[in-house]
């Protein structure tokens, strides 16, 4: 019996996979078994000729070949090579064990590249299980960036069988690359960051309190919800948002490639945030994720590490608004189905924008609002406090005037951003201040004895709650960061109080 290992999803985790041959005497056939797929099942015509084309004698014996464990459903194509090796290397007596295999195989024997492979092979790696793996010459430039694992790249399946016919004197074809971009280092660690600036704050004319607001937002990765007449400028500043936020450690940077080889995407393996912004009409599903067979990933893991953006948030279905509670809060979510059970990780930026009222007019100088009290109070009345509580900074837009200027430019606002996050990582800091702990904001939100006695007068006249205390307080040490201040004193707690919902 002869062995190799590949890989399956369970989730959104890669589960080994072993791969196991038996090549005995009896009526010639060829099965495939282990809770295989139609796609794995139809390997067996793809291997037959793949190895016919290369005038390979095809074993006149019963063939069986088991992908073990027999109760983890496979799918995928990455299973050819896999298969294939095993047949063609049956009478070699050299181990095969320690060898990833992966790649789907044309009728020509070509083995072709298959973009779910990168997310398959870094959660391997994140896992720690993978170090050696055969895979398509043409992944090698995506997989190349995963690092602590040798790669073999092939084009056919008669280099493949060349290369392990002679693995002790095989090398892997490509060294790991660097990620080119600037960068900073801080503890041995790298953060990395881009100067593009696609959409740019210079646009948004006016707005100062809602810019001033959107800077803390990214300096502390805050959930924010810009709330103003149509037009004001709520999305404009939500979609420059991703621009400046915070640099990019490199797991996270092939996280956000990971995601977007999920979405079927060409992984760009740049420092920049994914932003995700569903429809209001989104279903259930389609923002958690789910499937009665197969549980997939839905728009709010695909915002992991980047930004999940509401427009119109009242329009949103209650549902949908009262289950994203548990992700704002613990940072991941589970899916529970018959068939499959998952926890995946959701630690995003949540940026809403919603109008005053049905008609968007309630807070206009110029134009009339056409709703009446029992509609304005039904339209807010959507949003529920607990869902509301958890969101740090509420932002009131002003009206737009015909000498609103610009000012702030993305760039002099993310210089402002790297220099918070600089200070915050030189005091010890390992998270973003909105997902501090409760240990971490005694340690790191030192406020002073004025701070104090304004958060104190702030509790009583209030009347808030223990969750709203310790974001003022979050708010406020992400403001001290702006300013470079190790204490916490009264004007930034002040300032914090003010993006306060009321």
């Amino acid at each position: 019996m002869k062995t190799v290992y590949c890989a399956t999803y369970e989730g959104l985790e890669a589960k080994m996979v072993q791969v196991e041959s038996t090549l005995t005497k009896g009526l010639p056939s060829f099965s495939v078994v282990g809770m295989v797929s139609t796609a794995i099942s139809e390997a067996k015509e793809r291997v037959k000729s793949a190895l016919l084309s290369k005038e390979f004698s095809f074993p006149p014996k019963r063939i069986t070949i088991n992908l073990s464990p027999s109760d983890l459903r496979k799918e995928g194509s990455q299973f050819d090579l896999s298969i294939a090796l095993l047949i063609a290397l049956d009478s070699m007596e050299d181990d095969l064990s320690q060898w990833f295999v992966f790649g789907e195989l044309g009728l020509d024997g070509s083995v072709k590249e298959n973009i779910q492979l990168y997310p398959l092979i870094l959660s391997l790696a994140n896992q720690k299980i993978i170090k050696k793996a055969v895979v398509p010459y043409a992944s090698l430039d995506k997989l190349s960036k995963i690092p602590n694992v040798e790669f073999y790249g092939v084009k056919t399946l008669e280099e493949t069988i060349a290369l392990l016919k002679n693995q002790n004197e095989a090398t892997p074809s490509i060294e790991q690359s660097e990620i080119n971009y600037p960068y900073y280092e801080i503890d041995e660690k790298r953060y990395y960051y881009t100067k593009e600036y696609d959409d740019d704050f210079k646009d948004v004319k006016g707005q100062e309190i809602a810019k001033r607001a959107a800077l803390i937002c990214a300096a502390g990765f805050h959930n924010i919800l810009f709330e103003g007449s149509p037009g004001c400028g709520k999305s404009m500043i939500a979609k420059r948002l991703r621009y400046i936020l915070p640099p990019l450690e490199t797991d996270e940077i092939l996280d956000i490639a990971k995601l977007q080889a999920l979405e079927f995407q060409e992984p760009e393996f740049k420092p920049r945030r994914n932003m995700r912004s569903p429809h209001h009409s989104s279903t259930l599903a389609s923002v958690f994720g789910g499937g009665s067979h197969k549980a997939q990933i839905g728009e709010v893991g695909l915002a992991h590490r980047g930004i999940l953006f509401f427009d119109e948030l009242p329009h949103f279905s209650k549902n949908v608004l009262e289950a994203l509670r548990e992700p704002m809060q613990d940072n991941k979510i589970r899916i529970s189905r018959v068939n499959s059970k998952i926890e995946y990780p959701s630690d995003f930026l949540f940026v809403a924008a919603m109008n005053p009222c049905p008609c968007g007019n309630l807070l206009s100088q110029h134009l009339e609002c056409r709703c009446s009290e029992s509609e304005i109070l039904r339209y807010k009345n959507r949003l529920s406090d607990p869902f509301l509580d958890r969101i740090d900074i509420t932002v009131l837009m002003q009206n737009v005037r015909s000498d609103d200027e610009s000012s702030y430019s993305s760039k002099e606002l993310h210089k402002k951003v790297l220099q918070a996050h600089i200070f915050s990582k030189n005091r010890g800091q390992d998270s973003f201040n909105a997902k501090l702990s409760d240990t971490d904001i005694e340690r790191f939100c030192v406020l002073s004895e004025e701070a104090k006695d304004a958060l104190d007068l702030a509790i009583s006249r209030f009347s808030l709650s223990f969750r709203s205390i310790k974001k003022v307080q979050k708010v406020a040490r992400t403001i001290a960061d702006l300013e470079e201040c190790d204490i916490i004193e009264k004007k930034h707690l002040l300032e914090a109080l003010s993006y306060r919902r009321r």
